[in-house]
């Protein structure tokens, strides 16, 4: 038990502080019930910090702040890279990642084709919901966020200047990805889009 300890905890300390961690990452060090206790005990020793039921930090400390955690963003990136599937962020939250909107959402909404399931982390929560393959298949970051930041303010509500701001943003888009991109979204969408080409 104690080697098994011992090694996560090299592990961990091998990893830049603010790196996130899943018991499956330490597979190789015993079996799940070993893991589990030797990250509950590090947990008790202040090596790691828990964030949500199976997702720990190596706690970054800033001077001025004190202990800074990673983002909710951060978090769903790398549960999606665990899990090996795809997210895109959706409505408030892509608006605000475009920078189309200064408030920052308590629950962060993406579109995956893993589980749909919550996670809470704090005060903030994490919803993945299960969708159509098309809608990931987006291939541009930009214009998948544009996609879905457009779809949350409808047709009809759209400004001016929150058109022409979609435009400059998608200009530094890949123009491959762009094209590919165009084909997924509904016919109001595209025709914004072709303006950026």
């Amino acid at each position: 038990m104690m080697n098994t300890e011992r090694a996560i905890e090299k592990s961990i300390k091998s990893k830049p502080k603010g790196t996130l961690f899943f018991p499956e990452d330490f597979r190789e060090y015993g079996s799940g019930v070993a893991v589990r206790k030797a990250l509950q005990r590090l947990k008790e020793y202040g090596t790691i910090k828990s964030l949500a039921q199976g997702i720990y930090v190596r706690p970054k400390i800033n001077p001025l702040i004190g202990e800074v955690l990673p983002t909710a963003d951060e978090v769903a990136q790398a549960i999606a890279k665990r899990d090996k599937i795809r997210i895109v962020p959706t409505g408030t939250y892509a608006l605000n990642a475009l920078g189309l909107s200064t408030q920052v959402p308590m629950k962060l909404v993406f579109l995956t084709d893993g589980a749909p399931r919550e996670i809470k982390l704090g005060k903030r929560s994490i919803k993945l919901k299960k969708t159509t393959p098309k809608n990931l298949a987006a291939k541009g970051s930009i214009s998948a966020l544009v996609i879905q930041a457009l779809r949350e303010i409808g047709k009809d509500h759209l400004s001016t200047a929150e058109k022409f701001r979609i435009i400059e943003l998608l200009k530094s888009e890949n123009p491959r990805h762009l094209k590919h991109d165009m084909d997924l979204a509904p016919v109001w969408i595209r025709q914004i889009m072709e303006k950026a080409l």
